[in-house]
């Protein structure tokens, strides 16, 4: 296994987003990653919204660990260049922005970081449905 694959499964463990992450092959295990990190936003905002700041701090805090110990950690610069250090850029701008989320109940900070996310959970799944689909015809 991959060392940066190994230390995003290690990752997604100790934050406890879910379980299954053993049998994960990388691509689905950074599928898992965004999905948990979107859900833990998504925890964010209910929380801002019931005025309960131990809840949305919490929240926010497995938002960052999971960018930051995850996504970000399992990016390979040298392997994956200029792609892999413009997503380090956006990953530490998410982080930025998670931050201010958390100081300033800024729902509009959670809203553009879960866009971003989305976007790139979007492009990451479409990589996989070509992957898949090459491997198929590939046999």
């Amino acid at each position: 296994m991959y060392p940066a694959a190994r230390k995003a499964i290690d990752t997604y463990a100790q934050v406890g987003v879910e379980t299954g992450v053993a049998a994960a092959d990388p691509h689905r295990l950074i599928l898992m990653l965004f999905d948990g990190t979107l859900a833990a936003i998504s925890n964010a905002r209910l929380a801002m919204g019931r005025s309960e700041i131990a809840a949305k701090g919490a929240a926010i805090s497995k938002a960052i660990a999971i960018v930051d110990g995850g996504l970000k950690a399992s990016l390979d610069v040298r392997a994956g260049g200029e792609l892999a250090e413009r997503l380090s850029a956006l990953y530490d701008y998410m982080l930025q922005r998670l931050l201010v989320a958390n100081l300033r109940n800024d729902l509009a900070a959670l809203d553009e970081v879960t866009r971003l996310l989305n976007e790139l959970r979007g492009a990451w799944a479409q990589i996989g449905q070509t992957a898949g689909a090459g491997e198929v015809a590939s046999k």
